[in-house]
């Protein structure tokens, strides 16, 4: 369950909440910005605002403020180090995050049932008044704002970056199970008719079977999106590689042994392909763990999936 259908429920059973939201981090934070944490006037929580002595702090500070008769929206800063002499967090990791406390009521929930209704794309914003969803673009880019000592805090809604994979044999199912773990919207392709692999994946969101001659006139895709080239055999991977060149692309990335990846490049090179293309590409794709498993594999492609992401 998520944050969203977690506080619907609770404020459907008439108990009340306080939403702990991560507004802005820096350094090295344990808390990033866009975390959340849920906790009920019975006692439950969920989420986390990043852990350790802090989070333990501000949880019971939430419920304190629930056990009030009237308590409004407020934000408290926390510094992970010893040199501030106030707000301290206890944590020596040093960096520093900004909370926000946004006490919800039964009064919320139509609100809150809508927030956790929406599909994905529509934007959250937060600021002194409450929360407000908002459908249009914003005029200002998502994040924490400050301007003539006003503040606010938009997100985009129930976000999952999403993952083309070309290939739906062994690898391609076990990186479909990380991923779809991380949050990941997964979309695989396969040419072949009944692959068991394919039939088994329960993690993809669209499954796809496709010819990859005429992959560049229905695939679609967005500059923001990741890709992995990983099917049966070279001259696929050859095929559709040509064709994803022509996108932009977040993260691309091509399975394959060194000398297989090395071959490619020649004979691309010889058909005039220019090797600079390759600067944007992760081949071979995947952390150097000296992985060997199908799943060991997937770690290592969705490790260097995240360190992208998250740079």
């Amino acid at each position: 369950m998520d944050i969203w259908h977690f506080l619907q429920q609770k404020l459907s059973d008439h108990i009340p909440a306080m939403l702990l939201l991560v507004l802005e981090s820096e350094g090295s934070s344990p808390g990033r910005q866009g975390f959340k944490m849920a906790v009920a006037a019975d006692g439950a929580i969920l989420g986390t605002i990043g852990g350790g002595i802090m989070e333990h702090k501000l949880v019971e500070k939430a419920r304190t403020m629930l056990a009030q008769p009237s308590v409004g929206l407020t934000t408290m800063r926390q510094y992970h180090d010893k040199q501030h002499s106030t707000d301290q967090s206890g944590m020596i990791c040093s960096g520093s995050q900004l909370v926000c406390f946004i006490p919800l009521d039964t009064e919320h929930l139509p609100l809150v049932g809508q927030i956790a209704g929406q599909e994905a794309g529509q934007y959250l914003r937060v600021d002194a008044a409450g929360l407000t969803l908002e459908s249009a673009q914003p005029d200002k880019p998502v994040g924490y704002h400050i301007e003539d000592s006003a503040w606010e805090y938009r997100e985009i809604l129930h976000y999952q970056p999403v993952v083309h994979i070309f290939g739906g044999g062994h690898v391609g199912l076990a990186l479909s199970e990380v991923l779809y773990f991380l949050g990941f919207y997964i979309k695989i392709y396969d040419d072949r008719e009944g692959l068991n692999t394919l039939e088994q994946n329960r993690f993809a969101h669209e499954k796809h079977i496709i010819s990859y001659t005429r992959l560049a006139e229905t695939l679609q895709s967005t500059p923001d999106d990741y890709a992995v080239i990983m099917t049966i055999g070279y001259r696929q991977d050859k095929l559709i590689f040509r064709q994803l060149l022509e996108r932009d692309w977040f993260y691309l990335g091509m399975l394959g042994s060194g000398q297989k990846l090395q071959t490619l490049r020649e004979e691309l090179a010889a058909e005039g392909l220019d090797p600079a293309c390759w600067d944007r590409v992760f081949a071979p794709v995947g952390l150097p763990i000296f992985s060997k498993t199908a799943r060991e594999i997937a770690v290592s492609i969705a490790a260097e999936m995240i360190r992208e992401k998250n740079k």
